[in-house]
């Protein structure tokens, strides 16, 4: 309140006078009675929450913040409400702009894979549908690069699976050859395999049509994992637009100079891997999808194994 600011400095009577002069009739026992009155129950609620959310969004002692900080109102009222506290979504973003805390944005993604125009392309099996009935159907692909303090570049390649956008494969390198590529599909196969749930010849791995995921090399990797290629248009991004999409999340919810996976300056691979692999963690395990009703990725994949329990190990 105006008068409780400045009272202080000026007295409450005077600032009364000045208020009533003007238009704004006030007397100093009003004044009083407001100051004495306890804390509606909105304003304690309020003061309640505007706690709870001031612990995601401002920095700790060390200077680190939750990575539920990057949600913005909707997907944080949706996190609360998971947590049991029932707080309305309006109040969230009332206290959100009234604090200044907001999400992250998403930022324009740069295309780092180049087609091979002399190598054999693998036919598009998925043409761009990727809602797909149940896990280990189809598997996307892509990479992207990381700037490095130093000026250089490292990349990361990711292997997702496209029912519930779980991560089930990546890798970091320094190069763009094909190794690491590989890397994350053999990583994929081995997740599937140790949860019992192994690729049985038949899962579509989906990418792009860059040199990585053309080589013979490959192919073999796909083959020795229990996937088959398949190979989006050249130049059209919405041809892998699921791989895009988490792409785009990775580099704004974890490289970014702001996020609350950064340690510092990121100057070595090992700085990169060590991000992505909270990143990948956190996003598998906690980061709510609106597309999966407001559920991380491996608690929906988890509720279909729940509800088709009568399907033999693998192929369910």
């Amino acid at each position: 309140m105006f008068i409780a600011e400045h009272r202080t400095r000026f007295g409450v009577a005077p600032i009364c006078r000045a208020l009533t002069a003007h238009g704004c009739k006030i007397a100093p026992r009003t004044f009083y009675a407001w100051l004495a009155r306890p804390p509606s129950k909105r304003v304690l609620w309020d003061t309640a929450v505007a706690e709870i959310l001031a612990g995601y969004y401002e920095p700790d002692e060390r200077g680190k913040r939750a990575p539920e900080s990057l949600y913005g109102a909707e997907k944080m009222w949706a996190y609360l409400q998971r947590q049991r506290i029932p707080v309305a979504r309006c109040t969230i973003e009332r206290l959100m702009r009234a604090n200044g805390w907001k999400g992250v944005l998403r930022r324009k993604k740069i295309r780092t894979t180049e087609p091979d125009p002399a190598a054999a392309r693998a036919p598009d099996l998925v043409d761009r549908q990727f809602r797909v009935p149940a896990p280990n159907v189809l598997l996307v692909a892509d990479f992207t690069y990381v700037r490095l303090a130093t000026g250089s570049f490292a990349y990361t390649a990711f292997v997702i699976d496209a029912y519930a956008g779980r991560i089930l494969g990546w890798e970091c390198s320094t190069s763009k050859e094909t190794t690491f590529v590989n890397s994350a599909i053999r990583q994929a196969a081995a997740v599937r395999e140790r949860e019992g749930n192994p690729l049985s010849g038949n899962t579509i791995h989906h990418s792009d049509a860059g040199s990585q995921y053309t080589s013979v090399r490959l192919g073999e990797t796909l083959l020795l994992s229990g996937m088959i290629p398949s190979i989006g248009s050249v130049g059209d991004a919405f041809d892998n637009a699921l791989a895009e999409t988490t792409i785009g999340l990775y580099k704004t919810e974890a490289i970014r100079d702001d996020s609350p996976f950064r340690r510092g300056p990121m100057t070595r691979l090992s700085d990169v891997e060590l991000i992505t692999a909270d990143w990948v963690g956190w996003y598998n395990q906690s980061r709510l999808m609106h597309r999966l009703g407001r559920k991380p990725p491996v608690e929906y994949e988890a509720d279909y194994y729940a509800h088709h329990p009568e399907l033999p190990v693998g192929d369910r």
